[in-house]
């Protein structure tokens, strides 16, 4: 076995007539291997409960017979929950003609990307962050620029005011909190960044995957303020939906209308809207569980910074902490049986929170591995 970053060596077919800025690309992906404890991924370790469960199973239940039937094109009724569910939890005032829904937000990225850039148009991110942006952006045929981070993983801001300035970029992709170093980018910088984009004509492009598990002020609070801003939220990430693929955005109703031209008619499938209602009815229990793992966060980063390893602070489910040889230290923890992620960070790697027993196994892990390593020195 052997860590994720390493090079696409993938040789196509001559008869195959793949576009040429594809073939150089790998697909999007992390390992998933049979192990024990998984790390990677940054999923919510926390099953859904008997009660929800049941819940769910009786949605799909009373409505099977109705299958034959297309779904709600519109997916009004989740739309009009997840608005509520916006409002009550960050103040905004919020409608339903205000919201979209997909299948996760890689999709509601992509419809973003369908309708607003294409060939001969700029978009740009932060990097390191979420690699879906600027993959998503080259299988589009959009110009993706790099734009600069500082040497603490906080975006470069008056580079970033350059950039959007010299490139005019219709897209422009922040992720607070950052994936893969947790990370926030304080709402004043923000601020700056949308008003910039607004000068060139483009959309700022607010990624908030895991802004449940945040104590800083969320963007949506900033759509009263600026038409040209776009805030993306999933239900993978608090709401221990990963497996039902639901993302969402927030942002004027006329963005929405205009996604609607490129959107594939009945998209989001009739359980899939279903599910995702049931789901909102029990956010209290599930962002509680979001509290839990806040907490086991801050225990392990504890763990960590007491093993003399540096750990950028996180304001997600997940932690990027130094080590050296990160490399044979991803592989030495998955032969001990614990998965970890290699974001392709030099000297770092990326643990995602898990159940109290599951961390306890990633840092027991981890202290043989470094105490074996130092014996070697």
């Amino acid at each position: 076995m052997s860590s994720e970053s390493g090079a696409n060596t993938h040789v196509w077919p001559d008869w195959l007539p793949l576009r040429k800025d594809l073939k150089g690309q790998s697909p999007y992906g992390a390992p998933q291997l049979p192990l024990e404890v998984k790390l990677n991924t940054n999923e919510n370790p926390f099953s859904l409960s008997p009660d929800l469960v049941a819940k769910l199973a009786a949605a799909i239940a009373s409505s099977a017979e109705n299958f034959n039937r297309y779904p709600d094109r519109d997916a009004i009724e989740l739309r009009t929950e997840l608005a509520n569910y916006l409002n009550s939890t960050t103040g905004a005032k919020l409608e339903a003609d205000q919201i979209w829904a997909a299948n996760g937000s890689n999709e509601i990225i992509q419809t973003l990307f369908l309708a607003f850039a294409g060939a001969g148009v700029n978009s740009l991110g932060f990097t390191p962050s979420y690699s879906m942006h600027e993959n998503i952006s080259r299988s589009t045929g959009t110009n993706w620029i790099v734009g600069a981070r500082l040497g603490d993983f906080n975006i470069d801001v008056p580079s970033a005011l350059t950039q959007i300035s010299k490139e005019k970029p219709k897209l422009v992709f922040i992720t607070t909190p950052n994936n893969p170093t947790g990370t926030s980018t304080e709402i004043s910088d923000i601020r700056k960044i949308v008003e910039a984009t607004a000068q060139v004509g483009g959309l700022a492009i607010i990624d908030e995957a895991y802004a449940e598990f945040s104590d800083q002020p969320s963007t949506i609070e900033l759509l009263r303020d600026y038409l040209n801003l776009v805030v993306i939220r999933t239900m993978s990430k608090a709401f221990s939906f990963a497996g039902v693929r639901v993302g969402y955005l927030a942002a004027a109703k006329e963005v929405i209308e205009a996604l609607q031209l490129v959107r594939l008619p009945y998209h989001l499938s009739t359980p899939t809207q279903l599910l995702a209602k049931v789901a909102l009815e029990f956010q209290g229990e599930l962002l509680a569980e979001v509290e839990q793992l806040k907490i086991e966060r801050n225990k392990v980063v504890g763990e960590l910074q007491a093993l003399g390893l540096n750990v950028v602070p996180s304001s997600a489910n997940f932690l990027l902490f130094s080590v050296e040889n990160e490399k044979k230290v991803w592989q030495e923890l998955v032969d001990l049986g614990v998965l970890v992620r290699d974001v392709g960070i030099v000297g770092h790697l990326r643990v995602t929170i898990g159940t109290p027993k599951e961390n306890d196994r990633f840092l027991v892990a981890l202290r043989e591995i470094l105490r074996t390593l130092k014996g070697e020195k």
